[in-house]
């Protein structure tokens, strides 16, 4: 594509926008913009330091020392380079790094240090970015806008076929109750809620598989961009 547009999706833990937004990349030639790994990867720093994440003004000192930049990784996607060394994300795929994940982007001191990094990433070329405030907050002017969810106990479901997703033990009743209360985090707290922007497509994904997902982003995009 000769112009560079933004795709932006948000939705709730496990709906699946990771896998449609790569495969809607994929096709369309886009960057994939993973906004969540960025945060997993502040939350993974805190519990690796020992920092107490439950004490914003003791994060807010961390990343006073932090720096996060993204380079193309070769594959179509952005990869996050903390302190000068690429992440790997294997390391950021736990239940602990997660739940922990919700916890920090509560704070407004990381949405803030945040913020301006994530609408670097445009500078990259045509992107789909994904995340919890894409549409509202991040890339208000993205060429087009989605809420993806689903049911918790779907969800769940999905959440079980990610490596290293749920505790060991963990069924998916009590997944699901985790989404729930995850959910709830994310759509009461204070900075940047979880919402479905008022000129965003919401997407219920139950009953869908992912390239049914994508092929309607892709057709909704190119709709909306006129090409």
């Amino acid at each position: 594509m000769s112009n560079l547009y933004q795709i932006a999706i948000d939705g709730p833990a496990a709906a699946g926008k990771s896998t449609v937004a790569k495969l809607a990349a994929k096709r369309l030639g886009a960057f994939y913009v993973n906004t969540g790994e960025m945060y997993r990867t502040i939350a993974w720093a805190c519990l690796k330091e020992g920092i107490d994440i439950s004490a914003p003004e003791k994060v807010e000192l961390a990343l006073a020392k932090w720096t996060m930049t993204f380079q193309n990784d070769g594959n179509g996607e952005i990869e996050i380079v903390f302190n000068g060394k690429p992440v790997v994300k294997a390391e950021l795929r736990t239940a602990d790094v997660a739940m922990a994940s919700s916890n920090v982007a509560k704070i407004p001191a990381v949405r803030a240090w945040m913020l301006q990094k994530q609408r670097d990433c445009r500078m990259l070329g045509t992107i789909i970015m994904e995340g919890r405030d894409i549409c509202t907050i991040v890339l208000p002017d993205a060429t087009a806008k989605f809420f993806i969810t689903a049911t918790p106990e779907e969800r769940a479901r999905r959440r079980f076929a990610q490596s290293g997703e749920v505790a060991a033990g963990a069924t998916i009743k009590s997944v699901a109750a985790e989404i729930a209360e995850r959910d709830k985090q994310d759509e009461n707290r204070p900075i940047a809620p979880l919402k479905p922007a008022a000129d965003a497509k919401v997407i219920y994904t139950d009953g869908m598989t992912p390239e049914e997902v994508a092929d309607l982003v892709i057709a909704t995009f190119k709709e909306k961009a006129k090409l």
